[in-house]
């Protein structure tokens, strides 16, 4: 099991953010720059909360709130799930479906390192098994 530090690196640290006084507009837009489902809200360097699409649907689009209007703060989640980065990347997947969510930031004492998603773990499982029967075909033909 590889620590989840591992993906950011291969993937690139960038560090997609709104500010909490973003509207929901704005974030969507980033959201769709970005090709993200969700952003972490930070404030000087600090995570107050998760943005997602998930967010926007049911407390705006469902509500027929106005997102030119709203601010992120009103509809982050603002119990923020976060893991270190040498945690494994199974414990992580484990996390995020006991806790039912599909982002989850990085976090080393006070400094956020990134976030990964459901999507991130998949590809690194489905890499992995990919790799391992290879490897087993490789030793079979031998």
């Amino acid at each position: 099991m590889k620590p989840v530090i591992e993906l950011l690196n291969k993937r690139g640290g960038t560090l997609w953010h709104a500010r909490p006084d973003d509207t929901v507009f704005q974030a969507l837009q980033l959201l769709a720059e970005y090709e993200v489902g969700a952003l972490m809200v930070m404030d000087q360097g600090k995570v107050l909360g998760v943005v997602s699409e998930r967010d926007y649907t049911r407390k705006i689009a469902l509500q027929g709130k106005n997102s030119k209007e709203t601010r992120v703060a009103d509809i982050m989640t603002r119990e923020v799930v976060s893991v270190t980065p040498n945690k494994g990347t199974r414990e992580c997947m484990a996390l995020m479906s006991e806790k039912k969510i599909r982002h989850l930031p990085i976090i080393e004492g006070n400094t956020v390192i990134g976030m990964i998603s459901i999507r991130d773990l998949m590809d690194d499982i489905i890499a992995e098994h990919e790799q391992t029967i290879e490897q087993l075909e490789n030793y079979i033909k031998s």
